[in-house]
């Protein structure tokens, strides 16, 4: 007879395992047998030393490996027969009480997954970003690239303005008394950049080089240097240098400054107008994807396992310490991170996760082959030697699952638009692009 499956609370069950105490000292001697066999014990040469010391050298440790291999029969034996599908790792101990003669008795408490209810997807409202690229949006993003590119020249006569280099000498003082990092010679920046605080750029605005200026500025509350949030310094400046951005024309060393190699204008416009159609498609089809996963996540009430919570927490700690170390901190490893601030984000990927699944299989939205292969030409298109990145992500098994993973919330997402109750949003090219 099989052990009954208690429900303790939520999504919490327990489960009471009995292992047999001769079936363990069966196991262990015969894996003591084995041990021996080719054990190296001081005195004796290999596979000669007696049993009774081989059981105390190894003893412990079979016996403990053995237990363990006879509660995972025992527990997989019972989720099986109450059909339970478990939600992370089961906590394990001895049960309470005297066992029955020859036996040993524990208890799993573990959660099990949700009964996840899809909700009715024709109740949903998403938006669907729509953004478009003209002439206009190619002359911007144009623009742009020669604004990255530009060189800058010293105006003795400028004043100020935005996109110009100012360089200047400054010295900030709180109650007369100067503070770390309030204090540079030949420090130059950009402005309009938003670089600097607001009250320090309104400042500059339209001085020339040679002038003085003295000015308060109130750092915000919750300004990053903890010496000066919420209090207002003194600050003198003295403009050394304001330098006019120079832009390069749009001509064949621009042009091949940019990559095209022939210096063809018309070619790199056509390469240009490429890859920005390429990126607003990609960025609107974010936009509408984040819609119809704010709009799932919020019409589904199942409770969820904390266990996967918990796992997931410890998966953005994980690749938070990484990224850390990947910027140069010396302690990532030991860097206190908050639990805390990955909870609510880590209740949404679950939450999701489990939503998305019970989906796909109710609509039969897996991954086709020919969609895979697809969407890596179409990613392909970003590097110089398409075919072989295409290659790459075909012949790597795990590449190719990020893939899949990509098309499958492809497919919901399509899936859910076409029975949802959708409205259409134009985005401005400035908004989507980040300008």
């Amino acid at each position: 007879m099989q052990p009954e499956v208690e429900i303790l609370s939520g999504l919490e069950r327990r489960v009471d395992l009995v292992v047999s105490v001769a079936d363990v000292e069966k196991e262990v001697q015969a894996q003591l047998k084995r041990v021996a066999r080719t054990a190296k014990i001081q005195g004796f040469r290999p596979g000669k030393a007696p049993l009774a010391m081989i059981e105390r050298s190894h003893g412990p440790s079979v016996r403990y490996d053995v237990i363990n291999t006879e509660l995972g029969k025992a527990l997989d034996a019972a989720l099986k027969a109450a059909d339970v599908r478990v939600a992370g790792t089961p906590s394990i101990e001895p049960k309470e009480g005297e066992p029955a003669e020859g036996t040993m008795a524990f208890s799993a408490t573990f959660e099990v997954y949700p009964e996840v209810a899809v909700p009715d997807l024709s109740t949903l409202e998403i938006t669907r970003s729509t953004a478009d690229v003209g002439d206009d949006e190619i002359q911007t993003t144009i623009d742009i690239l020669r604004k990255q590119r530009a060189q800058f020249e010293a105006r003795a006569d400028r004043a100020a303005q935005d996109g110009d280099r100012v360089t200047l000498d400054f010295k900030g003082t709180i109650d007369d008394v100067t503070f770390e990092g309030g204090t540079a010679e030949g420090f130059s920046f950009v402005l309009g950049e938003g670089r600097m605080l607001p009250e320090f750029e309104t400042a500059v605005q339209g001085m020339k080089a040679g002038e003085e200026k003295t000015f308060p500025l109130a750092f915000p509350a919750d300004y990053g240097g903890t010496e000066v949030a919420g209090k207002t310094a003194q600050f003198e400046i003295t403009v050394t240098e304001v330098a006019e951005a120079v832009l390069p024309e749009m001509n064949a060393e621009f042009a091949k400054m940019l990559g095209q190699a022939e210096g063809d204008v018309e070619a790199l416009k056509a390469d240009i107008r490429s890859n920005v159609e390429r990126e607003v498609k990609a960025r609107v089809q974010a936009r509408t994807k984040a819609s119809v996963m704010d709009a799932l996540a919020g019409a589904s009430t199942f409770e969820l396992p904390k266990a996967l919570i918990d796992a997931e927490v410890q998966n953005r700690i994980a690749a938070t310490r990484e990224e850390l170390k990947a910027r140069g901190l010396p302690n990532a490893d030991n860097f206190p991170i908050p639990e805390d601030s990955f909870k609510e984000e880590a209740e949404r990927r679950v939450r999701l996760g489990l939503l998305l699944s019970e989906l796909v299989k109710a609509a039969e939205l897996q991954a086709k082959p020919e969609q895979v292969r697809a969407r890596i030409e179409e990613f392909a298109q970003n590097y110089e030697q398409p075919a072989q990145v295409v290659t790459y992500y075909l012949s790597d098994r795990q590449r190719r699952a990020e893939i899949e993973a990509v098309v499958l919330e492809d497919n919901v997402v399509e899936h859910v638009l076409s029975n949802a109750k959708v409205t259409e949003e134009g985005v401005p090219f400035n908004e989507i692009m980040g300008n």
